[in-house]
């Protein structure tokens, strides 16, 4: 699945989050969360989900829908 990597940012950004903590948080690695913030990588339903409780908003929202 295509993530919105500046989205993704944005809400690490605006909970005052590391990578690092953002991975233990959610159980997806550092590198995956730093691949998918530089839109090297497309996510796994299974880490949008867990990235979309950490930062407290639907999966959806961490979808591109259509971004290039």
């Amino acid at each position: 699945m295509r993530v919105d990597s500046e989205r993704l940012k944005q809400l690490r950004e605006e909970k005052v989050l590391t990578m690092r903590q953002v991975a233990e948080l959610s159980g997806v690695s550092r590198d995956t969360v730093y691949r998918l913030e530089h839109g090297l990588t497309g996510g796994r339903q299974s880490s949008i989900k867990a990235l979309a409780r950490v930062y407290g908003v639907a999966p959806q929202e961490l979808l591109a829908n259509g971004k290039t």
